[in-house]
């Protein structure tokens, strides 16, 4: 929302994205990487319109399925309907395939989009939710956990 992006600096986006891209070797020469605003897709196949997302956890998380989700938005909102996604997870070996969006899909993430423009429109930052194991994970972690001086 503010421009603000830490991710060029993380080592865990950077071991993803090495993952993603060693995993499935011929994924970056056949697919292509968009970059919408709002998001950017890493491998995408305009013919079959598929998301291909990577995850180097070995858990499946609601949030994986948020970002594809909202890259189906996105790819929507910008002319290309009814994309569908995969989500791999090359740990486990296993992959979660992801239909196109239902009118509930689209209700949902609208209000996902509402309630961050609330949140970046506020003068006050929403208080930090104490998740250990998620937030250490994150690119933005110091960023959020930094301890402020006067």
């Amino acid at each position: 929302m503010n421009g603000i992006n830490m991710e060029h600096s993380s080592d865990l986006v950077y071991e993803g994205k090495h993952i993603g891209e060693h995993s499935y070797d011929q994924r970056s020469k056949k697919y292509r990487e968009i970059e919408l605003e709002g998001g950017k897709i890493d491998f995408f196949d305009p013919k079959g319109k598929v998301i291909h997302e990577t995850k180097k956890s070995n858990a499946f998380e609601k949030a994986h399925i948020a970002q594809v989700k909202y890259y189906q938005y996105l790819l929507d909102k910008n002319g290309v309907q009814n994309a569908t996604g995969i989500i791999e997870y090359p740990k486990q070996k296993k992959v979660l395939k992801l239909p196109a969006l239902t009118e509930n899909d689209f209700e949902e993430i609208q209000v996902w989009t509402e309630r961050v423009e609330h949140i970046g429109q506020s003068q006050e930052m929403p208080p930090k939710k104490n998740k250990p194991s998620k937030c250490r994970n994150c690119s933005y972690f110091d960023f959020c956990w930094v301890e402020e001086t006067e």
